[in-house]
């Protein structure tokens, strides 16, 4: 049987800690931050936490 490929944009996206939390970064950094005030851009530099929900749709993807 064949290997199960990881998923490319996942495995730079995300990172699997050894407690087996996922890591992400925080959304809305990319663009049109001349509206937003300067304390939300400053808690969007900090990374946040994959929701129980989705983790295990992304360790699939990004562990294969």
């Amino acid at each position: 049987m064949p290997k199960q490929k990881t998923n490319s944009a996942a495995k730079k996206r995300f990172k699997v800690k050894k407690s087996g939390l996922i890591k992400r970064t925080t959304q809305g950094r990319r663009h049109l931050l001349s509206h937003k005030s300067t304390a939300t851009k400053r808690d969007m530099r900090k990374s946040a936490y994959v929701s129980k929900a989705q983790e295990k749709t992304i360790k699939q993807m990004v562990q294969g």
